[in-house]
């Protein structure tokens, strides 16, 4: 029978199975009843069921998600299954469920493994360089999954790397599932965010696992295939410039000194200035000042092929081998653009925010004085990430005491380009149109307001004409990333008359490959130096801050457009020739090799007995496993840096040359286990866990080179220039955890638990920065020119910041295309500086300034990651699951404390890195249930508090915290008859959006509004 809920025993079945039940000790009765109808129990209670039995039964603490039928698994995502799990949090990409983190441990310190087999990690999208161990659950569809088991506690016969947790995925073996099994099902996908692409794509799936009469020989099959097609809305601010508040005297004033407001017309006194800071900050103060405001779209394409085969040969009871072939695909394509308005950094007023600890202005209008330009860049994405694996296991039961496991794969993942020009082409144009702009921080979405100059063809402050734009530079990434695991393993199990003996051996390989690529064309360079040469049909019109739907968008700016990338760099290349290149530079700029040879045996001992008349349960383990580590980073070394305008630089790299580094580290552990449950009373259980676990460092803090970033400002001005050094000395985190919790079993799918966690983890990883010269870099914005350059300015009357250093220096380093050829051989070429936008625009479009032999060596504060901290991480764990006797009706409900004696200081330096542990937030969930009568229902609410998703990031070593986030999910089915169903999803229903900020709420990083996304289902079974 399908459901014991669904009472859909005949009424004298019922009543016989009744008379049996009461009448059971006598034996006549029992002889002569006529055969009993087997009530089975599936569905959501059968699947609760189970994993609530995994739960109790497990030694340590082991929470498990089970399917509810072949081929159903609860989610249509695993990492959004894995967030109803006590302790389970997850982070998401696109409005979809991406990466997990367990007790405020995030993605890259938990180990993923598909039937016990480490999973390889590589994500790479875009411009970003692929540098995670962390697997991404988006890759893989759950039709095919079984169980989904997360190991909160450590145990010996488990593969080491993850402090937060071990999460294993069991997927379907034909001979767990004797005959012949088949089931399929289709999906029409309603993405409630899609602009461009298709209303409904599909979904299909399919599992087919049969075994002969004999069950010696079966096979299993699954495949799945879904096509989604989505769009977000975005916004974003670039950086945050953390600094401290200086009051403008009347000297600085005079000398023409900058803070952050100062008159674009001259009038540099203080009366003036204070005039125009409302709210200023105390003296020494911190504040806040963004480097712009951006608006993005974005058109998102996904196709995800997943498949998997398995064979299984049992010659006889006591041998069973199982060969299998898991496959999954998830191709990616994006079209993405922006709208992005750069402060000039000379303000005509400002108003602050009060009580903040560091200030951050809530308006900032900038008179612009002519013809500055606003940045709509296009961008086209693409990338292809695949996974492959191959494993063999064969189970030899040598007797009734002693078995033994043989087990072997090969893995790997590749997260690759999805073009032959690269992952990531951005075309970037401007407009020049602008006479002031105004920024607007007081909500939780930024709003910009722009004044034009309506005497430029096709300004009416709304829409431009496409014919305004003009081109800006074109540039072509390549990011891939590849791991590979061969992992052997040799497993035994003495069976003892009260307990058994696990040992056994393991070896794995693992060697992660990264290449990163930029091809840089100037184009029309930055600025506006080829103003209106976009030919009109390249792009269209399109009010880019329309598509906010959750925001009053009327006070913003409404101008944006839209076109393709690849159709632009066509032009582009036919426009400009061998000055455009629109694909990936092959020599690769970097190239990394992390290689880890991992070796390990272990021996644990599991008792069974009494207590005092309690039944007991012990676990006693030790693993021991060494690792030796090669890292290798091939790079082309940067030999200059442009100056191209105000902010605006370039790195150039000598293609002639290879910096080839290589380094080597070697460690090992000892990682003791113990667990102890007591059943206090029947259906009462007390469990206490101890245990030792190590995660190793990221890739990208383990390879062997110096990365440089491009400067974000004159170094004059008080800007660092940055790099990145690695380490691969580092040493993995260790965590010493112990766990004690209680456990109530009340019903067969009833309980209640309360648990309490401790992780003390040392070798965190922490940063130390250094200043110190990189590659011989030559720093031209701090050099003998720029200071003469600073002399002009003040000399004359005007203010020195970014745009007007550079406009000076070019001046002064060009002097012959400056001097009228009327003019006195005496003449000053400085004199021919403008205070106004548009000669600065001019200027900035037609001259680069290239370092050389006089400039300094640029100082580089580099940063450095080291083993230089603990962290001590606590929190409680409280869960309840019960259905309301035969009602139909069920609950289940979550919730997870996170604490930690580490959290970032607001108020720190802006330069001084900071260590503090990331992902750290409590979360919750609550699960309402109905099953009855054919239908089955679910409302879930899922919430997590704010976290830390970042401690040092942009110029200033800012936070980014991730604000509180709560999603509303349901699904309903309903069974037309025993094989076929009908299913109906919503994610999201109510469209939370998301939302991160820096030192202060005001400080916006990142805003996205997302959507609902709804699924129409039908499933065929028999």
């Amino acid at each position: 029978m399908q459901n014991s809920n669904r009472f859909k025993c005949k009424p004298l079945s019922v009543a016989i199975a009744a008379s049996v039940l009461a009448l059971s000790s006598q034996s006549l009765l029992a002889q002569d009843a006529a055969p009993v109808e087997e009530v089975l129990v599936t569905g959501i209670r059968a699947a609760l069921q189970n994993a609530m039995d995994i739960k109790r039964d497990s030694s340590g603490v082991v929470d498990a998600i089970s399917a509810e039928d072949i081929g159903k698994f609860p989610d249509t995502n695993l990492a959004e299954s894995l967030q109803r799990i006590t302790g389970v949090s997850i982070s998401r990409t696109n409005g979809e469920g991406s990466e997990i983190t367990v007790r405020g441990f995030g993605a890259e310190y938990n180990m993923v493994t598909l039937n016990g087999r480490t999973m390889p990690g590589a994500s790479a999208y875009g411009s970003d360089q692929g540098n995670s161990r962390a697997f991404d659950f988006a890759n893989l569809a759950s039709e095919s999954v079984s169980a989904v088991e997360v190991y909160k506690t450590s145990k010996a016969n488990i593969a080491t790397g993850g402090v937060g947790a071990t999460v294993n995925i069991k997927t379907a073996r034909p001979l767990d599932n004797p005959g012949l099994k088949i089931s399929v099902g289709a999906k029409a996908v309603m993405d409630t965010t899609n602009r461009t692409g298709s209303d409904v794509t599909p979904e299909l799936s399919g599992i087919f696992s049969w075994t002969d009469d004999s069950e010696v020989f079966g096979i299993g099959l699954s495949g799945s295939f879904q096509e989604r097609d989505s769009g977000s809305s975005s916004a974003t601010v670039n950086d945050w410039r953390i600094s401290e508040w200086v009051p403008q005297s009347d000297e600085q004033a005079a000398n023409g000194a900058m803070n952050i407001a100062n008159g674009v017309n001259g009038e540099n006194d203080k009366e003036y200035y204070d005039s125009r800071i409302t709210n200023a900050p105390q003296p020494g103060q911190l504040y806040g000042l963004p480097n712009d405001v951006r608006y993005h779209f974005s058109d998102i394409h996904r196709e995800r092929t997943n498949a998997q085969l398995t064979f299984q040969y049992r010659p006889v009871e006591s041998v069973t081998a199982t060969a299998d072939f898991t496959y999954a695909n998830n191709q990616l394509q994006e079209h993405f653009g922006d709208k992005t308005a750069w402060m000039n950094r000379s303000a005509d007023y400002v108003v602050f925010d009060t009580g903040a600890t560091v200030a951050t202005p809530m308006v900032i209008s900038e008179r612009l004085g002519g013809t500055k330009d606003f940045g709509f860049e296009q961008s086209y994405m693409a990338q292809d990430n695949t996974l492959r694996s191959a494993g063999l296991n064969i189970e030899w039961a040598v007797n009734d005491l002693l078995t033994f496991d043989f087990d072997a794969h090969s893995s790997s993942m590749k997260s690759l380009p999805g073009e032959d020009f690269g992952s990531r082409l951005n075309v970037s144009m401007a407009t020049g149109v602008g006479l002031a702009q105004t920024y607007n921080f007081s909500g939780d979405l930024p709003e910009l307001q722009i004044e034009f100059d309506d005497s430029v063809k096709g300004n009416n402050n709304n829409i431009h004409d496409a014919g305004d734009l003009g081109s800006q530079p074109m540039r072509v990434w390549y990011s891939g990333q590849e791991t590979e695991i061969d992992q052997f393993k040799f497993d035994g199990v003495l069976e003892l008359e009260n307990g058994k003996i696990d040992f056994g051996i393991e070896t794995s390989s693992l060697e992660m490959t990264q290449n990163f690529s930029e091809n840089y064309s100037s184009l029309g360079d930055w600025g506006l130096n080829q103003a209106n040469n976009i030919p009109a049909g390249l792009v269209e019109p399109f009010n880019i801050v329309g598509e906010f739907e959750d925001y009053n968008t009327s006070n913003i700016d409404q101008v944006g457009f839209k076109g393709d990338a690849r159709t632009m760099a066509e032009w582009a290349v036919s426009e400009y020739g061998s000055g455009a290149a629109y694909n990936y530079d092959p020599n690769f700029s970097e190239n990394h090799i992390v290689k880890e040879d991992t070796r390990a045996l272990y021996f644990q001992v599991e008792m069974n007995g009494e207590i005092g008349g309690m039944e007991a349960n012990m676990l006693a383990g030790m693993r021991y496993e060494s690792t030796d580590l090669t890292s290798t980073s091939i790079v082309v070394p940067p030999s200059s840096i442009h100056w191209l305008d105000n902010n605006d630089f370039n790195i150039i790299r000598d293609q002639s040359a290879t910096l080839a580094l290589s380094e080597n580290n070697s460690y090992s552990h000892l990682l003791p286990n113990f667990d102890f449950d007591i059943t206090l009373r029947e259906g009462l259980k007390a469990r206490y866990s101890f245990g030792q676990t190590i995660s190793r460092p990221q890739y990208s803090d383990i390879r062997s080179s110096v990365s440089i970033s491009n400067p974000n400002g004159p170094t004059l001005t008080g800007i660092d220039a940055t790099a990145t050094a690695s380490n691969p000395e580092l040493l993995p985190l260790e965590s010493t955890n112990s766990d004690l919790s209680v456990e109530w079993y009340f019903d067969d799918t009833s309980y209640v638990s309360v648990g309490y966690y401790d992780k003390r983890v040392k070798n965190f990883i922490g940063y130390e920065n250094f200043d110190e010269p990189q590659f011989g870099l030559r720093d031209a914005t701090n050099g003998q020119r720029i200071l003469d350059a600073r002399t002009a300015l003040i000399d004359r009357g005007y203010q020195a910041g970014e745009t007007q250093l550079f406009v000076m220096t070019a001046i002064l380093d060009n002097p012959a295309d400056f001097t009228p050829d009327d003019a006195p051989a005496d003449y000053n070429p400085a004199d021919s500086f403008q205070n106004n936008q548009a000669f600065w625009d001019t200027v900035g479009g037609a001259y680069d300034i290239v370092p050389n032999e006089t400039d300094p060596l640029y100082s580089f504060a580099t940063r450095t990651p080291i083993n230089n901290d603990d962290a001590h991480i606590n929190g409680f764990e409280l869960a309840v699951q019960h259905f309301f006797a035969d009602t139909g009706f069920g609950v289940m409900a979550n919730y997870t404390t996170v604490n930690s004696d580490v959290a970032f200081d607001n108020g720190a330096a802006p330069g001084e890195s900071q260590f503090a542990v990331l992902g750290l937030s409590d979360s919750a969930n609550l699960v309402l249930m109905y099953e009855n009568y054919d239908v089955q229902a679910r409302v879930a609410y899922n919430w997590r508090d704010e976290y830390l998703d970042d401690a040092n990031r942009g110029s200033s070593n800012n936070p980014r915290y991730v604000e509180a986030y709560y999603q509303l999910d349901m699904n309903i089915s309903y069974s037309i008859t025993d094989n076929i169903s009908m299913s109906f999803e919503g994610i999201n229903v109510t469209g939370e959006n998301s939302r991160s900020h820096g030192r202060s709420k005001a400080q916006m990083w990142d805003l996205f509004d997302l959507g609902a996304r709804y699924q129409l289902g039908a499933r065929y079974t028999f």
